[in-house]
C-alpha cells in the first residue's frame, strides 16, 4: 500500500474502521475506572451513571480533538481530519456509554451484574471487530482486551473498596 493511492478497501480500513475501532477500544476501556470505581465505592447506582456519563461526554470530546489534530490525512491517506475525529469520539462515546446505562437500574447488585455482563459483551464484540476487519486471532485479540480491561478492572475494585 502507497499513502497517497490506498486501495478502497485500504481506505475504508484507515479512514473509517481504524478510527471507530480506536474510538470503541478505548471508550470501554477508559471510562471503566470512573465509573466502577464510583459503583464500588458508593453502591449508588445513580451516582456511577452520573459519572459514567460524564465519563463517556468527556472521553468522547478528548478523542474526537486527539485523533482530529493527530494527523491532517495528506500523507498518511488516512482521510479527512474531521470525520476521523467524528468517528474516533463517537465510538468513545459509544464504547463508554454503553456500561454505563445499567446504572440507571436503581437495585445496586443488578446494575452490577448488567454492566459486567455489558462489559462482557463490549470486549466480546471488539476481539470480533479486530478479528474481522484486521485479520488477527480472534482468541489473541480477546485475550489482548480482555487484560486491559482486567487492569482496569482491578484498579477500579481497589479505588472503589478503599474508598468505600
Amino acid at each position: 500500500m502507497t499513502s497517497s493511492n490506498p486501495s478502497s478497501a485500504e481506505s475504508f480500513l484507515l479512514q473509517r474502521v481504524q478510527p471507530a475501532m480506536t474510538g470503541l477500544i478505548d471508550g470501554s476501556l477508559s471510562t471503566l475506572a470512573p465509573i466502577f470505581t464510583v459503583a464500588l465505592a458508593t453502591h449508588r447506582p445513580l451516582y456511577a451513571f452520573y459519572a459514567g456519563l460524564a465519563t463517556a461526554i468527556g472521553s468522547g470530546v478528548s478523542m474526537a480533538f486527539s485523533e482530529g489534530l493527530s494527523d491532517t490525512g495528506d500523507l498518511t491517506g488516512r482521510g479527512s481530519p474531521y470525520l476521523r475525529g467524528a468517528i474516533t469520539g463517537g465510538g468513545t462515546f459509544l464504547g463508554g456509554i454503553l456500561h454505563t446505562l445499567p446504572f440507571l437500574i436503581p437495585q445496586y447488585p443488578v446494575a452490577l451484574l448488567v454492566a459486567l455482563a455489558t462489559v462482557a459483551f463490549e470486549l466480546l464484540t471488539l476481539a470480533v471487530v479486530r478479528w474481522r476487519f484486521f485479520k488477527t486471532g480472534f482468541v489473541r485479540s480477546f485475550a489482548s482486551i480482555t487484560l486491559g480491561g482486567a487492569i482496569i478492572a482491578g484498579i477500579s475494585a481497589a479505588l472503589g473498596a478503599a474508598a468505600g
